[in-house]
């Protein structure tokens, strides 16, 4: 049993404040990362503050620009001592923000005032609560200055003056407010928000091989073949053109058609794996461009097409060597060793690529690796490129890219990096922490109506959106799908429309989706005859092809703000498990997407919408247009029924026409 005397009492604090901070949001990780936006966006601020008591609450939004001065917004109270405010960001680098909150005395003084004056209390109390009150404007004229000062001095006379009329007026409490001295304020730590340029968030990739863009069949082609065809992607309505590795391809294990482990005399073999001669019959690598593309002057005059269409090029980064990679001869201590000695090619038992060497990022001499690697981006970058497509950064060490990302982007914060990692999810959205823009997903395993709601709304609708930006694909020159495979056009078209909705960025792996070339490796999910070790000629104009859908489909994109968001997706209820329905909204646009996931069958059901949420006067005729099909309909109350066929058109692309207009003013009837 302890005696009183070996009680000691806890060491008082030096101060203390009657306010707590509870909560803020968006906050990631406990601010350890920054959350991402874009030029443009908004930054929503919540933030939870209690207080014992029922006095009122000043409560302020702080921001600023890494290079700017700090702005302070006032925050409104939501419900439930909840307050929320917001900032736009429009400087790409880094923004910094806090909420801070305080007792609000002038506001509980006026508010206790007003309901004294509405209870009739006696003219000596309330010229009594006036001093009072008074008194607190003292208090704030020792904080403001100019104009502000001179009113509030005003007020005072008035209060003292017993004039009751003074104490309620919302000018006066405006003044309190912004010249308040904040006793006992309470702060948040500072958090911060990576600002992106817009493409990070929205955005339409179209990858395809260079060496493939020749008119004459099995021709290499050259950079300069590759720029003739810049003006149609542009017409298609992509926005990023990305290019496999442009370097020198090792000849020691090459692979050869369909990765035969023996490669055929003119097999041009994988892009991957970098390094090979240059036409000075030099070794070259991550620096130089594969001398049958036409070398470093003809990737400069593709940057400069490009350029001149509104195209951005996206650069394939691959850590990896060729065994025939200079690097192999002037640096081996960057590579794993055998025993023996030898280097250790890349395996995933049981299958070995012995035409690729992975590096060693934790070898003795890991510094003077990593400074090498990070040249190779800046290499790029001084030849115009400002978005690169990372090969497997997961299986590079994560402070490895948290420096190189950094610190590039401390110099050029234009940049843009999507993460080509299908790995675990938590690796995913670390790797988005660490900087990458855009990240590819697993959409292109999610097929099913559960699969795809379940997905979306982990991507859209919670805490992930603040830092993951999912970039959708249909497919890669790795991943055919067996939807693809067996559903044909039908789904080509509607994985096409997922892609391009469900997300603001998407990408597609080009040619053979164009042309619905999806016949499928016998033992593989990839494409037989792959492209990765083979040259393929493509019929850039077919007419069959899904070029004008693809056309309309980015105009669409283009044309309604509500499809340029991520975190705006809202799913919708149907009664058909083949009927998908969801929705994105602006201020002032709405698009509604109802998709059929059957790519064989007709399908048919009920969309149930919440026409309140959505901003759609109940039991009242609406509008929708739809702009996949160029039809309009009229839809009436919460629930409408739709009917899909594959073989025709199987996805509504709607325009929902929230104002309601007479049957003169419908086109249909014109």
């Amino acid at each position: 049993m302890y005696k009183k005397e070996n009680l000691k009492a806890a060491a008082l604090p030096e101060s203390w404040s009657r306010v707590v901070l509870v909560w803020v949001k968006p906050e990631i990780d406990g601010g350890r990362w920054p959350i991402a936006r874009s030029q443009g966006e908004p930054v929503e601020v919540t933030a939870g503050f209690v207080v014992d008591g029922h006095e009122k609450l000043g409560v302020e939004l702080l921001y600023a620009h890494q290079s700017g001065y700090e702005q302070c917004a006032r925050m409104t109270l939501k419900y439930n001592d909840e307050y929320e405010g917001r900032f736009t960001v429009a400087e790409l680098g880094v923004y910094r923000y806090r909420v801070r909150a305080w007792l609000d005395r002038f506001a509980t003084w006026q508010d206790q005032f007003a309901r004294r004056v509405r209870g009739n209390e006696s003219a000596y109390e309330l010229k009594s609560e006036l001093l009072e009150g008074a008194a607190l404007l003292h208090e704030a004229l020792g904080v403001a200055s100019g104009d502000d000062g001179e009113r509030i001095e005003r007020y005072i006379i008035r209060f003292e003056n017993g004039d009751t009329e003074a104490g309620l007026e919302p000018d006066v409490l405006e003044l309190a407010q912004r010249n308040d001295p904040r006793k006992g304020a309470v702060e948040s730590r500072t958090l911060e928000v990576r600002v992106d340029p817009v493409p990070a968030r929205f955005s339409a990739w179209y990858e395809f091989f260079p060496r493939s863009a020749a008119s004459e069949p099995g021709k290499h082609g050259t950079l300069d073949d590759a720029a003739k065809l810049l003006p149609r992607i542009k017409e298609l309505g992509f926005d990023i053109v990305y290019l496999p590795p442009v370097h020198p391809i090792g000849i020691s294990h090459r692979k050869g058609k369909d990765n035969a482990t023996v490669a055929e005399k003119d097999d041009p073999g994988s892009p991957w794996a970098i390094g090979g001669k240059m036409a000075d019959g030099k070794q070259g690598g991550h620096k130089s461009v594969h001398p049958e593309l036409g070398g470093i002057e003809a990737f400069d005059r593709f940057v400069e097409q490009a350029a001149r269409n509104d195209l951005k090029v996206a650069l394939d980064i691959a850590f990896q060597t060729s065994p025939d990679h200079p690097y192999v001869q002037e640096h081996p201590e960057w590579f794993r060793h055998r025993p023996d000695g030898t280097i250790r090619y890349a395996e995933n038992p049981p299958k070995k690529y012995q035409d690729v060497y992975p590096f060693d990022f934790e070898s003795e001499h890991w510094q003077s690796l990593w400074i090498e690697l990070k040249s190779v981006f800046e290499f790029w970058i001084d030849h115009g490129v400002r978005v690169f497509r990372v090969d497997n950064p997961h299986t590079k060490p994560f402070a490895f890219w948290e420096w190189c990302l950094g610190d590039l982007r401390s110099r050029h914060p234009d940049l843009i990096f999507l993460a080509e990692a299908f790995t675990r999810p938590k690796t995913m959205y670390l790797l988005a922490k660490l900087g990458f823009n855009q990240s590819y997903t697993y959409f292109t395993w999610r097929n099913t109506k559960a699969e795809l709601t379940e997905y979306a709304e982990e991507l859209f609708q919670t805490d992930v959106v603040e830092f993951y930006r999912p970039n959708f694909w249909p497919n890669t020159p790795d991943i055919l799908h067996e939807y693809l495979v067996h559903g044909g056009r039908p789904a080509h078209i509607i994985r096409l429309a997922l892609a391009a909705t469900l997300s603001s960025a998407y990408g597609l792996y080009g040619p053979p989706y164009e042309h619905i070339a999806n016949q499928q490796h016998p033992e593989r999910e990839e494409y037989a005859g792959n492209e990765k070790y083979e040259i393929r000629n493509w019929n850039w104009n077919d007419p069959h092809s899904l070029q004008p859908l693809m056309r309309r489909i980015n105009r669409i994109r283009k044309e309604n703000p509500a499809l340029q968001h991520m975190r705006n997706l809202r799913i919708h209820v149907t009664d058909n498990a083949q009927i998908l329905a969801y929705s994105k909204q602006t201020e002032d646009n709405l698009v509604l997407v109802v998709a059929n996931l059957d790519p064989h069958h007709v399908q048919s059901g009920w969309v149930h919408l919440p026409l309140k949420e959505l901003g759609i006067e109940e039991n009242r005729s609406y509008e929708v247009y739809d702009m996949l099909g160029g039809e309009w309909y009229f839809w009436n109350g919460s629930h409408n029924f739709v009917r899909l066929d594959p073989h025709v058109l199987p996805v509504h692309i709607l325009r929902v026409q929230r104002t309601v207009r007479t049957e003169k003013d419908f086109p249909l009837f014109q």
